[in-house]
């Protein structure tokens, strides 16, 4: 053996077969292949525990490195986060990568370069991971950052008031605070991907002129070991179509399973499924109509029907289709409410409104070719995994509600919910793949009480999480707190949950119909009627999870929580909020909310 294989042999926990294997390999590479290989496998090492929590910074001492950091609440900022690390072990610029959950607020005084992925959440706010960074650079003990170079990438939807906020904050108050600009602010939209590789691009670029030493190998979460990505789907066989909504409910929900035998998809609860779909045809007929298109007309190499229904978004409006569209058609009024001033306004307006109903108001006749490159690329939509490996590893299941409603004179669809409820069957195929969500996991102790709260389709998880506990044999106490409309219409999964109450692993269910009674009643009303048994499960150590609408119900059951800490504590809220903080550090209060 020779003196690199001794010396291997002495220090790592490597089989005899395994260290030859890699010796061999080893020699077999030029040496760039080589140096790039350590990075590839240090990436591959993070991965087995979803993210490399990266050691706090030594006191005392400035990291001679870019620091990647992201938040994000849906797993985009970190698979940019994890690309940009890759191109950084390419380029041999020393990079390090972590999540802001797991990073210590006061290490961006010692940083030297940062890049920051960050997306913006509900109306302005930062994602969970982001908060404890946020709040201490907007405190009043912030220091001063003038050795920092940094950039900052901000992930949004336009069609929100505060499009990419809270990049705006942070790159806004590096700057005040002494920082230097690797790279100007870039905020993306939903088709993120072409402007956040030029930002990545620039970033490296800049941040290898900037860079004061490379001493040591990246440290990287850097390659996935998925096979399928929204880029290469899996096509699956849907094996069931269930409607769980009753006849009389003013909703369609649906519980979906696909077959995923064979695939090597793997998942854990907690994670999410992407769908690829196609537009509703009555839509894309619709559009061709008001705009006066040839649909067999030739555009690119496709046609113009066959674009419309499988290349671009045409249901979900946005800020970035009301500029183009603008320039395309020299509406003066959509020109007025682009101005910077009429956020608010535009925001009303997109409110219920798809694209299809833009272009009614604002009527035009124009090139083919010319609307379709007004609009962003048809995106996989995300489903909350609704079961676990453990009880089947074959199949996996989502439950969606199909979005179908009248405004402003018209019906509208949902391009993915109604492609799944209304034109998929058992025995067709749809292109999935599986999207991580490790923000939103299970204890890993078993014993560890959990309090779920999910209303509508926000259930979907805890399905997941429960049919994942009973499995495994879990013995910790289990409570769900479930909320709709109608108890004879819109109970999900009620013969699960009975089941589970029977058998004793669901040890408490509340639930909130809102119209079963005159007056409103909703989950966070039921989390105040218990409130006190509430905070004895948090003191106990359970996690606590929100899953579900963003815009109005994880903001009323986080009040509900403050209020519910507060009381038990015999203190005032700034101390409740505190607490709920600590839980979210501590990775013990966990929202999936959209």
């Amino acid at each position: 053996m020779s003196t690199v294989a001794n010396a291997a042999a002495a220090t790592l926990p490597l089989e005899q077969s395994q260290l030859d294997a890699l010796t061999t390999l080893g020699r077999a590479l030029p040496t760039d292949a080589l140096l790039w290989s350590s990075g590839y496998l240090a990436g591959m090492a993070a991965a087995r525990s979803d993210v490399a929590e990266s050691p706090p910074l030594p006191e005392g001492e400035q990291a001679p490195r870019l620091t990647i950091l992201f938040g994000s609440q849906t797993g985009n900022g970190q698979r940019l986060a994890e690309d940009l690390a890759v191109q950084a072990a390419q380029q041999s610029v020393n990079a390090r990568i972590v999540n802001l959950a797991d990073y210590r607020p006061a290490d961006i005084r010692r940083e030297t370069a940062v890049a920051l992925i960050v997306s913006t959440h509900g109306d302005g706010e930062p994602p969970d991971d982001a908060e404890s960074l946020y709040e201490y650079l907007m405190g009043e003990r912030a220091p001063r950052l003038d050795a920092l170079m940094f950039s900052v990438l901000g992930l949004g939807d336009s069609s929100y008031a505060k499009f990419c906020q809270t990049g705006i904050d942070f790159d806004a108050r590096l700057a005040e605070l002494g920082g230097t600009r690797l790279q100007d602010r870039v905020d993306c939209d939903t088709d993120y991907e072409q402007a956040a590789a030029e930002w990545a691009g620039a970033t490296l670029q800049a941040a290898a002129e900037y860079a004061t030493a490379v001493d040591a190998m990246p440290t990287l979460h850097a390659l996935s070991t998925a096979r399928y990505d929204a880029a290469r789907p899996f096509t699956a066989e849907l094996v069931a179509n269930q409607k769980i909504t009753g006849r009389a409910s003013s909703k369609d929900v649906r519980h979906i399973e696909f077959d995923i035998a064979g695939s090597g998809l793997t998942y854990e609860p907690g994670d999410a499924l992407g769908v690829t779909a196609a537009n509703p045809p009555a839509l894309v007929d619709e559009f061709c109509t008001v705009l006066a298109l040839d649909p067999s007309a030739a555009v690119g190499d496709t046609t113009v029907a066959d674009a419309l229904r499988e290349s671009v978004e045409i249901t979900v409006a946005s800020r970035a289709f009301v500029e183009r569209y603008t320039e395309l058609t020299g509406a003066a009024e959509l020109a007025q409410l682009l101005l910077d001033d009429q956020r608010t306004a535009l925001a009303a307006y997109l409110s219920g409104r798809q694209i299809i109903d833009i272009v009614r108001d604002y009527p035009a006749q124009p090139d083919a070719a010319e609307f379709i490159a007004c609009l962003r690329p048809l995106k996989p939509r995300l489903y909350s995994i609704a079961s676990s490996p453990l009880a089947s590893d074959s199949e996996v299941a989502v439950t969606i509600a199909a979005v179908r409603y009248e405004a402003h004179g018209h019906a509208h669809w949902g391009a993915a919910s109604t492609y799944l409820a209304d034109r998929r069957e058992p025995g067709d195929t749809v292109s999935i793949y599986v999207e991580p969500n490790p923000r939103f996991r299970l204890p890993d102790d078993p014993t560890t009480p959990i309090i779920m709260i999910g209303p509508g389709t926000g259930v979907a998880p805890f399905r997941a999480f429960l049919e994942h506990r009973d499995a495994s044999g879990a013995s910790g106490d289990n409570w769900l707190f479930f909320g709709d409309r109608e108890s004879r219409e819109d109970f999900l999964y009620q013969i699960d949950w009975a089941r589970y109450r029977k058998q004793g692993l669901l040890t408490r269910m509340d639930v909130a119909f809102s119209r079963d009674q005159a007056e409103k009643v909703y989950v966070q009303h039921r989390l105040r009627e218990h409130a006190g048994d509430v905070y004895d499960w948090l003191q106990r150590g359970a996690h606590i999870y929100v899953c579900g609408d963003a815009q109005h119900m994880a903001g009323d059951v986080h009040d509900a929580l403050l209020d519910i800490v507060a009381a038990g504590l015999g203190a005032d809220q700034a101390a409740a909020d505190a607490y709920l903080k600590a839980l979210k550090r501590d990775g013990r209060y966990l929202r999936d909310v959209y």
